[in-house]
């Protein structure tokens, strides 16, 4: 059996969703490996979060906002920074693959990009293989 990654995006309203929007109105070709929470902003995402999907048996986290300079809450992103910044170089103390957890700022205009990132995330989680809490098998 193929294994087919699980990925939980949490998705800044303004820029990330509006982008996997744009992706699907443009028809951009990208796996159905994504389930995405509509966030208000990209800020309002806790390390918590990120590490309760993992310990939950996600395959991989994504946490997309919009780029610097276009928050609508002003500086929502750079606290996304620092704390996920952090909490990736805490990743591998907690017995997780840092490679399981991408942050990527996405514009509201980058449908294309979305569907860049989420192939591209599928891919490498497919070369890592099933999150090992799940106990499943490549």
């Amino acid at each position: 059996m193929e294994f087919v990654p699980n990925i939980i995006g949490f998705a800044c309203q303004w820029c990330t969703y509006a982008g996997a929007d744009l992706a699907g109105n443009l028809r951009c070709k990208y796996p159905p490996t994504v389930k995405l929470i509509k966030v208000p902003c990209s800020g309002r995402v806790k390390p918590e979060y990120v590490m309760e999907a993992l310990a939950g048996g996600a395959d991989g986290v994504l946490v997309g906002g919009c780029h610097f300079g276009d928050c609508h809450y002003k500086d929502g992103n750079h606290k996304t920074k620092n704390r996920m910044d952090m909490l990736k170089k805490m990743l591998g103390d907690l017995g997780f693959d840092p490679r399981r957890f991408r942050r990527e700022w996405i514009s509201g205009a980058e449908g294309k990009k979305f569907a860049e990132v989420i192939t591209d995330f599928t891919a490498e989680l497919i070369e890592l293989g099933p999150n090992p809490l799940k106990g499943g098998v490549k």
